[in-house]
């Protein structure tokens, strides 16, 4: 197994290599395991998918600090590739109490991370995201291993429609020392061909939110460094489960031919 620090390079490594990273998104063990053994090269966690597992609605607070950090653990112990984490917003609208969640996700064996700019309840004012980008370098320089820093804009997904906000947000992270810029809600080729070339640094895309008819090569030839799919996948298991279980409610079993074979699962989970 390689160490928290083989991790944290491998991830800076990958980011800086020619061509697109895929990042998918588990929500414990299991599903990391299993996407690894599609050779993936990196994984990222999902505040969705974690709340579906839970049975608790997400983005209202329902998950604490300590229940996202021993999900990030659970995620980066089982297997040997570095994994992006889904930060929220810190736990704390001040910049040094955010930011300390980096360090306590390093600790745990993550090796990248994203922190939001919404407080849960607003967008943050513009000099104040900065600053908590700012502490959160910060803090980033300080650890004692390799760790990717992600700074988003997150108002695309709260109900606004400014691309030139989210722009002017972007820049200013990246200013302030951000690896990675993040956006999510760009939903077009043209939007995030737009950002790309308003930034110097690599660009992450969620396709949960993007048009599902583009390709990942539509969307590398725009100049996108990196795609992950936030809660989709968790949504996308959770889809066909009901639909299981509402044929096995209505008295068909014709589903289990789309099941995984036990076996299969078995030698899986032995490597």
């Amino acid at each position: 197994m390689r160490t928290p620090a083989e991790k944290g390079r491998l991830f800076q490594e990958l980011h800086k290599r020619p061509g697109l990273l895929l990042l998918p998104n588990p929500w414990d063990a299991g599903t990391a395991k299993l996407l690894a053994s599609l050779g993936f090269e990196a994984l990222a966690t999902t505040s969705l998918g974690m709340s579906n597992a839970l049975g608790r609605p997400d983005g209202d607070g329902s998950v604490n600090r300590a229940e996202l950090l021993e999900n990030c653990r659970v995620i980066a112990e089982a297997t040997d590739l570095p994994v992006n984490a889904d930060l929220e917003n810190g736990y704390a609208d001040d910049p040094k109490e955010a930011a300390a969640i980096l360090r306590d996700a390093a600790a745990v064996g993550i090796s990248g991370g994203s922190l939001e700019d919404w407080s849960g309840e607003r967008i943050y004012d513009f000099n104040h995201a900065v600053e908590r980008v700012a502490a959160a370098v910060e803090a980033v320089c300080k650890l004692p291993v390799p760790f990717t820093f992600t700074a988003r804009a997150d108002s695309l997904v709260r109900g606004g429609t400014n691309l030139d906000d989210t722009i002017k947000r972007l820049q200013a992270f990246e200013k302030a020392g951000a690896n990675v810029l993040y956006a999510p809600g760009l939903r077009d080729l043209a939007s995030m061909k737009t950002v790309v070339d308003s930034v110097g640094k690599p660009l992450n895309v969620v396709m949960s939110a993007g048009d599902p008819d583009l390709t990942v090569e539509q969307i590398a030839a725009v100049g996108v460094k990196r795609i992950s799919v936030g809660g989709a996948l968790s949504r996308l298991a959770l889809a066909a489960f009901m639909k299981g279980a509402r044929d096995m409610k209505g008295g068909s079993f014709k589903w289990m031919r789309e099941t995984m074979a036990s076996k299969d699962l078995k030698a899986l989970f032995k490597q």
